[in-house]
């Protein structure tokens, strides 16, 4: 459709600048004295392009200054009235301009309509308001319209004065999808979520400072999620780290559009949720004090919002359900009371910001509170939604090649929305998974078998000859669901519906679409009774489905939205007629009835008045016309007199119309009765709306378990794609052994659906861990990313891209991969790795799945690996977690030694052949390398790093040098590494031929002296042992400064030994002569 002319269809008024400090003002002697003046209006107006045009040489003046005749030099003569209002209302503010004494003693004068303006905007100093509605994000706008008709105005006591405008509504983009009139259009935000997030934290010091740091975490977090639009609250409360991956966690599985943050928060928790709403991020943030909550005032807060919106509820409920909502609000106070104190807070700070939007009541009874991490789903961290792609591709942050869209077949945008929640949630609960795996097979194989026709059920019987006629199930769950998908988003027109912010055709699509999957499901109860007998009919078997089916078919929820649907006029919906939409019943809307028949009286007092002007005019065939939007006129040929009363309205070359005086009292009359009828209706209408709220809760059910069954839907479409064609089973492990936990045959990456014929199938049976090394590009990285999905799908409840799985339930699955700086936090590189290391090693349990990525590279070459080293030897000896361990350092196999039975050593396959090229080339320049993509017991030495930067076109004689560089480097290391062998070997066997030398000469010895003299053997043995470990080290050794310290010692050891002889052999003699 073609670009319609704009009008001047908003005033933007921007929130109030701060005044300037007193003391920084000039001051003067009158400025004293003169009272204060009333502060300007700052505003920004939206022209049409011809309009901005000649305004522009306006707007971009700086001083303001008499514009010239270009004849005279004269000025020229006073604007008129319109441009007179423009510059008022684009001249700067007070704050800008700095006015003379004389002129800030002068009050200002302002129009009533200004009056109105200034009054609003003192009323609502931090609120964009405008006249007309329009969406603006990170700002809240509030929308001025009249309060008063033409009408209503002509017969009240404002008859002279200005139109009374009032806030009629404020929005942020938290709440735009539950406003009225701006919200549940198609062109809303769809299957995203605009969840609305407060946050507060508290820091905490750990007494004892021998344990440093309590598991890592210094703050506490607690926060509260309100998705305003679908009535889903998410709590939570935890402790986290000091880099707040906890929170970071939150954030990216809520993607809150608003963020509200209770002061004070601490340093660290501020700048990530600052850098998180950064410019590109259009996410609102508002501040709210929570200093009234120091003396724990937070409970009576709550329970004082929870008693007042209770009563609200009470007053507008029906006497005979008040018991029942009364046992409900004291439930939900109930649980409120059991929530972490931090949660709490937030709670609070939420209800207080709502309350200006006049949503909090999804807060009261209608709101199904649900915390963020339960014993039942696995808690992902936000390293592994990010490096697994779960929710985004890591290319350019879109959706697309994520894992949640490969597996979203889902037809409806609520089934979308919790298919989401299930792939960030994975359950934990092996009874819940079999559950979901069930319903998945059940409908997978009905899509398999089905057939247009329906199963028949008889009863039971031999001679029976009554049967059942059951359609099948697949065939119904599909056309509901597409159904479903054409029609508006029924869990936000329900949330809608609760807020009173629903149009009535809203209304009336959503009941519908309700009833409608209600008896069409409802034609699948897999026990009828008829004529007093059970029929048998085997539509349906999984119990989750059976759960679900019944949820969605229940009679009451049948009987109740039929009973809504009675009560509105379709076609009167359809036409926006509000005073025609109720329809009247049973004694209901007095007030509506009794104001239908004073406009229907006043239609007829109108009407009957054409006879009183048929014998006035003698003309029998006089009748009221309509031209133009005038009705009841009277038509006379020009030549006819009429009385001089009489108004004429228009006229053409033949004919005049008038309007009688009594029509135009009767006119008058009509109109005021219209508009008393649309002011009774509007009010019955959101009574109406009042009085949904205690179906509110049975309505929601209904909608979250047609996105449930959409969601297993979505599951069993993905089951029939090739790749997808394996159930998993279930092992049942003792966690305090290790034993091999997964079995997978032949499996592909899920990403691949579309590029069959390139995908290499993997074989794998893990042990508790597993080394894998290989070359560049090899694919490790891929294939430890294949486990972690395939161990995450397994447990959302999907069929994997397996020939066949065995699996054990896990608790999480952490991973570290990639780098990444994040410098806007002072966080570099390898600080970002190993605070990624610190937090897996502090929350992962022995039932985790750990997936680390060439830990260390970010530093040098032995701190590296000996970091790599010691993180795996602590997950294996202290977590005893399974994980998967792919590294470059070849050393890190050691630990193989120490964990024989539970540490397995892999590499991914490679064929390397020589070039025929000149002999002079370096061997790694020359390699042809053909990487096989298979997984194979061993370790692998080499990286072929060069072939890599082949393929990143480095220029040719960059790799040569590298290549020569490699190969000196290679070729110094095995010349140190072979002299030392050859050392080795030769003080070994020098070594033994001392050894037995000095064995030789003591027994000669013992042969030359008496065995009285021989006592000290055992310590010129141990004399001899000291020199030859000194001359050993000295020759090992490769630093000089110790070898001759080896040598020194091997010295002194020598000289004692020939002192000891000598005086020995001089007492002999002198023994002998004497």
């Amino acid at each position: 459709m073609g670009k319609q002319k704009q009008q001047v269809i908003s005033r933007f008024f921007a929130p109030k600048a701060k005044t300037n400090d007193p003391s920084t003002l000039p001051t003067t002697p009158s400025s004293s004295s003169s009272p204060a003046s009333t502060p300007k209006i700052s505003a920004t107006v939206s022209f049409s392009p011809a309009k901005r045009k000649l305004l522009s040489a306006h707007l971009t003046s700086t001083p303001k200054r008499p514009k010239l005749s270009p004849h005279t030099q004269n000025p020229t003569p006073t604007p008129s009235v319109h441009q007179k209002f423009l510059d008022k209302l684009l001249e700067s503010s007070p704050e800008t301009s700095q006015p003379s004494s004389t002129q800030s003693s002068i009050p200002k004068k302002y129009t009533p309509l200004e009056q109105q303006v200034l009054d609003l905007k003192n009323r609502y100093p931090d609120v964009l308001l405008m006249v007309e509605k329009i969406g603006q994000r990170r700002y809240k706008v509030g929308v001025v319209k009249q309060t008063e008709t033409a009408a209503i105005k002509a017969h009240g006591d404002n008859k002279t004065g200005p139109f009374c405008r009032g806030l009629s509504a404020l929005y942020t983009k938290a709440t735009m999808e539950a406003a009225e009139d701006v919200g549940g259009r198609e062109e809303g935000c769809g299957g995203e979520s605009n969840y609305l997030c407060c946050v507060v934290d508290r820091s905490f010091l750990v007494e004892n400072a021998d344990r440093e740091v309590e598991s890592g975490f210094d703050t506490r977090i607690g926060f509260m999620g309100v998705e305003i639009s679908t009535g889903d609250v998410v709590f939570g409360e935890f402790n986290d780290v000091f880099l707040r991956s906890g929170l970071e966690a939150v954030v990216l599985s809520l993607s809150p559009a608003e963020l509200l943050l209770g002061d004070p928060l601490s340093k660290q928790t501020e700048k990530l949720l600052l850098t998180y709403a950064g410019p590109s991020s259009n996410v609102r943030v508002e501040r709210a004090s929570r200093d009234c909550f120091n003396d724990g005032g937070v409970l009576a807060e709550v329970m004082s919002s929870y008693e007042n919106m209770a009563e609200d509820k009470t007053e507008d409920s029906e006497k005979q359900t008040e018991g029942t909502e009364q046992g409900n609000c004291h439930l939900d106070i109930e649980g409120i009371m059991n929530m972490p104190d931090l949660a709490m807070q937030a709670l609070a700070l939420t209800i207080r910001h709502l309350k200006q939007f006049g949503l909090e009541r999804i807060l009261c009874l209608g709101a199904s509170f649900r915390p963020f991490s339960s014993n039942m789903e696995m808690n992902l961290s936000a390293n592994t939604l990010q490096q697994l792609e779960v929710l985004r591709n890591n290319s350019n942050g879109l959706e697309s090649g994520s894992l949640l869209h490969v597996m979203n077949y889902t037809l409806t945008v609520s089934g979308s929305r919790l298919l989401r929640h299930w792939v960030t949630h994975p359950l934990c609960d092996r009874n819940m998974i079999s559950a979901r795996l069930d319903a998945v097979s059940e409908i997978a194989k009905s899509m398999g078998s089905y057939k247009a026709s329906q199963n028949v059920g008889k009863l039971d019987g031999e001679n029976s000859d009554v049967a059942i006629v059951q359609p099948d199930f697949y065939y119904l769950l599909s056309s509901v669901l597409t159904t479903l998908g054409r029609s508006p988003d029924i869990q936000r027109g329900i949330t809608r519906i609760y807020h009173r912010t629903a149009t009535a055709s809203e209304f009336i699509s959503v009941m519908q679409a309700i009833l409608h999957a209600g008896k069409q499901f409802g034609r699948l109860q897999i026990e009828e009774e008829h004529n007093n007998e059970k029929v048998q009919a085997k539509t349906v078997c999984s119990v989750l489905l059976k759960k679900l089916i019944f949820t969605v078919s229940s009679s009451s929820v049948v009987g109740n939205a039929a009973k809504l649907l009675s009560t509105l006029n379709k076609e009167a919906a359809e036409r926006g007629d509000i005073p025609n939409l109720i329809v009247i019943s049973n004694g209901q809307f007095p007030e509506v009835a009794s104001s239908r028949k004073t406009v229907q009286l006043a239609k007829e007092k109108l009407d009957s008045l054409i006879c009183l002007y048929r014998k006035q005019l003698k003309m029998h065939n006089l009748e009221f016309m309509s031209v133009s939007g005038n009705t009841h006129l009277i038509e006379l040929p020009t030549d006819v007199k009429v009385p001089l009363n009489w108004v004429k309205v228009n006229s053409t070359k033949k004919t005049i119309r008038y309007h009688p005086p009594e029509v135009l009292t009767a006119l008058d009359q009509l109109s005021l009765a219209n508009e008393e009828l649309m002011v009774v209706s509007r009010a019955a209408w959101d009574n109406f709306l009042r009085g949904f709220g205690k179906y509110y809760a049975e309505f929601q059910a209904v909608v979250q378990a047609l996105a449930a069954l959409d969601c297993l839907h979505s599951l069993a479409c993905l089951s029939k794609i090739r790749i997808m064609s394996v159930r998993c089973l279930w092992m049942t492990v003792n966690l305090f052994r290790y034993i091999s936990l997964l079995v997978v045959t032949r499996f592909w990456r899920p990403y691949y659906k579309t590029v069959l014929s390139q995908m290499i199938p993997t074989w794998m049976q893990m042990e508790h861990c597993q080394i894998v090394t290989g070359p560049n590009m090899g694919g490790k990285s891929c294939y430890i990313r294949q486990v972690g999905l395939i161990a995450m799908m397994a447990q959302v409840g999907s069929f994997v891209p397996a020939s066949s799985a065995k699996l054990h339930v896990l608790d999480a699955i952490y991973t570290r991969m990639g780098a990444s700086d994040s410098i806007q936090q002072g966080r570099s590189t390898f600080l970002e790795e190993l605070s990624e290391a610190s937090d897996i090693l502090h929350k992962c349990t022995a039932r985790s799945l750990v997936i680390m990525d060439e830990l260390g590279r970010g530093t040098s070459t032995h701190d590296g690996e000996a970091i790599a080293y010691a993180t795996l030897h602590h997950l294996l000896k202290e977590k005893r977690c399974m994980v998967l361990f792919v590294t470059h350092y070849p050393k890190i196999a050691d630990v193989k030694t120490e964990f024989l039975d539970s540490v397995g050593t892999y590499h991914v396959s490679y064929l390397t052949s020589e070039k025929n090229t000149d002999a002079m080339d370096s061997k790694f320049y020359n390699e042809n390398v053909t990487y096989l993509y298979k997984l194979v017991p061993g370790v692998s030495e080499r990286s072929f790093a060069f072939k890599v930067a082949q393929l990143a076109q480095l220029p040719s004689s960059c790799i040569r040098q590298a290549t020569i560089m490699a190969a000196k480097l290679e070729l110094a290391i095995s010349c140190r590494t072979g002299s030392k062998l050859d050392k080795r070997q030769l003080l070994g066997t020098l070594q033994s031929d001392w050894e037995q030398e000095t064995r030789d000469n003591i027994s000669e010895s013992s042969k030359c002296f008496p065995a009285v003299k021989m006592d000290n053997y055992e310590e010129l043995s141990s004399s001899y042992q000291k020199l030859f470990m000194n001359l050993k080290s000295a020759v090992v050794d490769g630093d000089p400064a110790k070898s001759w310290q080896f040598l020194e010692n091997a010295r002194s050891v020598g000289k004692s030994l020939l002192t000891s002889y000598v005086s020995r052999c001089c007492r002999d003699k002198e023994q002998s002569d004497g």
